[in-house]
């Protein structure tokens, strides 16, 4: 264990988390972005209200908010030559040794992600936890990091196939459990930590699912915008409109002054 008390290193990490990058980077291009398309304070927001650049840099920033904390908490008990109960290796395989040590690091990654989505800054609101969840789980390698990069890939697809930002999110989430267990059974890990990295994935889905709830509520109305980067709303917009019924002249358009 680390010298600093690991109460510390949760609060640490809920602090972090809790960086409103997306409310800063918007405040200093002017602009509010919770008054602003759907009002969330996150990186697909600012993207969509102050530029395509800008909501890149936030989604970096919160990839790298989740991340640090839970790699950071990793490093010292390395460097403190604490004996590296988390994960050894054993025949080439990462093995974990003490469950307890392994429940406290993944809890690290949960205050990451709930800072991010229960930010004190903004009266315990805020994003939807989707960019710092895949840092926080990026940094527990090497046994989340492979599902975590495989779910990241199939959020890139359902978006760029559907057109929903939301729908790929969620679809992420709730992989992110599955591949978890399955990559913990191909390494050979016990029942234990198996248990612990599952059970806390899908705490971590769990949240970023019911924080989407309404745009899975809007994608079922037909309301839900589609995000402008993928395949289906550029098709969309590439479509020509349909000519006007036979026999019925179109509306000249006026400008009013």
């Amino acid at each position: 264990m680390p010298t600093t008390p690991w109460i510390l290193w949760l609060c640490g990490a809920f602090l972090a988390g809790s960086i409103p990058f997306a409310v800063l980077i918007g405040y200093a291009r002017g602009v509010d972005i919770r008054r602003h398309g759907s009002g969330n304070p996150g990186a697909t927001n600012l993207g969509r209200a102050v530029g395509k650049r800008w909501g890149l840099l936030c989604f970096v920033l919160d990839v790298l908010k989740g991340l640090l904390p839970v790699l950071g908490f990793a490093a010292v008990l390395y460097t403190q030559n604490t004996p590296w109960r988390v994960i050894t290796l054993r025949g080439g395989h990462p093995v974990l040794l003490d469950t307890a040590l392994s429940v406290q690091w993944v809890l690290l990654a949960v205050a990451a992600v709930a800072g991010h989505v229960f930010s004190p800054w903004l009266g315990f609101r805020g994003g939807k936890g989707v960019a710092t969840g895949l840092g926080a789980t990026l940094g527990l390698c090497p046994v989340v990091t492979l599902p975590a990069a495989l779910a990241f890939v199939l959020w890139y697809a359902v978006a760029r196939i559907s057109g929903y930002v939301g729908l790929a999110s969620a679809a992420a989430a709730a992989g992110l459990p599955v591949l978890t267990l399955g990559n913990a059974l191909r390494v050979g890990l016990g029942p234990g930590p198996t248990a612990v990295f599952t059970a806390l994935t899908a705490l971590l889905a769990a949240l970023v699912i019911w924080r989407h709830r309404g745009n899975l509520v809007r994608i079922r109305a037909g309301t839900e915008p589609r995000a402008g980067w993928t395949r289906r709303r550029r098709d969309r917009a590439a479509t020509p409109p349909a000519p006007p019924p036979p026999g019925i002249e179109p509306v000249e358009k006026r400008e009013l002054y």
